[in-house]
């Protein structure tokens, strides 16, 4: 019983992480690169050395890690690329040149 019950909450955990990294890249495709940068420094860095050298709570740092993890999977799951103005890359269905 106990596995079935992880399995949903692996699933739930799941859906959640694609859906912050969905939410986050429509609403904010312009800060993507930013995230994902600022992401990588924490991972190299640590937490609290992060966040300390950058004068922010540990709590705001950890957002920024767990929203550049989420940016990770929706991009892995979706398939989406960026360009580097931090907008999607045009897609067949798109406007390309607007």
């Amino acid at each position: 019983m106990s596995s079935e019950s992880e399995g949903v909450i692996d699933v739930a955990s799941h859906s959640t992480m694609y859906a912050i990294g969905a939410y986050f890249c429509d609403r904010h495709p312009e800060l993507v690169d930013d995230v994902l940068a600022d992401a990588d420094a924490i991972e190299g860095d640590g937490l609290r050395r992060w966040a300390h050298a950058e004068g922010i709570a540990v709590q705001d740092a950890f957002e920024t890690l767990v929203t550049g993890l989420a940016i990770r999977f929706y991009t892995a799951l979706a398939g989406e690329s960026f360009e580097p103005d931090g907008f999607p890359a045009a897609s067949a269905g798109g406007a390309a040149g607007d």
